[in-house]
């Protein structure tokens, strides 16, 4: 399997971690459910044959209810980034006078 999307239930429990901590799972997790979790049209192919919010939860792991989460984690994610750029901005120095 290669690609830029690996389903959560695809990868292996060691790496688990790195999902949760990644900004750009979060950010397709939050645009992906929004967009398509409550889409009931009725889709087949190979191995599934069932709804778009279906084949979502399934295949992806995406649910419903995490579209608040990933708000509140991408803002968290921000703030973070911020604070550690604003603490090195103030504290490392690297002109030499």
């Amino acid at each position: 399997m290669s690609g830029f999307l690996v389903p959560k239930p695809s990868i292996p429990g060691w790496w688990i971690w790195f999902y949760c901590i990644n900004p750009v799972a979060w950010t397709l997790r939050g645009i992906i459910s929004s967009q398509l979790g409550d889409v009931e049209t009725r889709i087949t192919g190979p191995g599934f044959n069932g709804t778009v919010k279906e084949y979502l939860e399934v295949s992806l792991g995406f649910g419903p209810g995490k579209i608040w989460w990933s708000a509140v984690i991408l803002a968290g994610f921000g703030l973070l980034f911020f604070s550690v750029f604003a603490a090195s901005v103030k504290l490392l120095n690297f002109q030499k006078r």
